[in-house]
């Protein structure tokens, strides 16, 4: 019986052509797409800027000419009825469209920002920031990040402002004189509520759970974090030892490793991060890359304890603590306002 082998046939010339051609075809879908993309922001940049010239007109008539609820009213539904088929033009939304404009009209620093971000985002940060400093962080955050309107509602309520402040006054003079500015880009606490752990869990556990959990662990972390690899192996002398967590941050241009705790903080912890530090440096970090920074994720800290390690050690560490439930944000209010209390450039926290 002849027995059919089957044979590679190599590729005709034709075949080349085609699969050339589709190439090409993909790039130009991928110019298609981009242009969308810009022409989406292109779009929104324009529907901001209406907005805020209505807000301007608004709020001028209001003072010069009186206008109150019922001709704000009436305008909207002469608006409605001049623009069939076109949104936005509610009552609430008019007001809205005032309240941008009076909010952000003689801030130089904010009032472009709020062009460069969606509507519905800008309606999110009025009604819920309070604090000029609150609202800096989340509009600069949502363009930098692209957080759309659940991201944006997620972050707020965790406090990831209040959070983010309490780290960066919590710096130690180590990491404060890294050649890269890392002021705004660690939290003093990590909300982990996505992670479903079971209630006796090991470090494994928690390091499974968070890889599991990529794209939110990643989310959470903040712009800029990618991820490198887990249980990274560090060889020093005839011994591998292995790191937790590696991430690379773009606009530090450094490695950052990730120790996991499921307990207290502990000074001991310190030396071990520190060890993973330095073997990173030499063996792993290139020429034109800055100084690896290391982060002690642990179940709870007590700060005094955190404080008094950080000021002994001449590695560029941070410890943070997670949490496996939302914290309230008066919570962390409160502890800004005790931290500043040991700090000369504040920030308003009280208003």
């Amino acid at each position: 019986m002849h027995k059919n082998n089957s044979i590679k046939i190599p590729k005709t010339e034709s075949q080349h052509v085609e699969f050339k051609r589709k190439g090409s075809f993909a790039h130009i879908l991928e110019i298609i797409q981009k242009g969308q993309i810009k022409a989406y922001q292109s779009v929104s940049n324009i529907l901001l800027e209406t907005y805020w010239q209505i807000g301007a007109y608004l709020s001028e008539q209001i003072q010069q000419q009186n206008w109150g609820k019922s001709v704000v009213k009436e305008l909207s539904i002469w608006l409605n009825e001049k623009t069939p088929g076109v949104k936005g033009y509610s009552p609430q939304n008019l007001w809205r469209m005032k309240q941008l404009f009076e909010l952000y009209k003689d801030d130089k620093k904010l009032s472009p920002l709020v062009r460069e971000i969606g509507w519905t985002q800008n309606c999110i940060i009025m009604a819920q920031c309070k604090r000029n400093e609150e609202r800096e962080y989340y509009l600069k955050s949502t363009l930098k990040a692209n957080w759309g309107k659940r991201e944006l509602e997620k972050q707020i309520k965790s406090g990831a402002f209040e959070r983010t402040m309490l780290s960066d006054k919590k710096l130690s003079p180590v990491v404060r004189e890294l050649p890269q500015d890392v002021t705004g880009v660690f939290k003093d606490s990590y909300s982990l509520e996505f992670l479903d752990l079971p209630e006796n869990y090991l470090e494994k556990d928690l390091q499974s759970a968070l890889i599991s959990n990529l794209r939110k662990f990643l989310m959470e972390l903040g712009d800029g974090f990618s991820y490198l690899g887990e249980k990274v192996r560090v060889q020093v002398g005839n011994k591998d030892y292995e790191l937790d967590l590696l991430f690379f941050h773009r606009d530090l241009q450094c490695m950052v490793a990730f120790e996991l705790k499921t307990g207290d903080f502990e000074p001991a912890h310190l030396g071990q991060l520190a060890f993973y530090i330095e073997a990173l440096d030499r063996q792993k970090k290139r020429q034109h890359e800055n100084p690896t920074i290391g982060v002690l994720l642990c179940k709870s800290k007590d700060d005094e304890v955190v404080e008094l390690a950080l000021s002994t050690t001449l590695t560029p560490a941070l410890i943070a603590e997670y949490q496996t439930k939302l914290i309230p944000k008066e919570l962390l209010r409160q502890k800004m306002i005790e931290w500043s209390e040991f700090f000369e450039n504040d920030i308003d926290i009280s208003s």
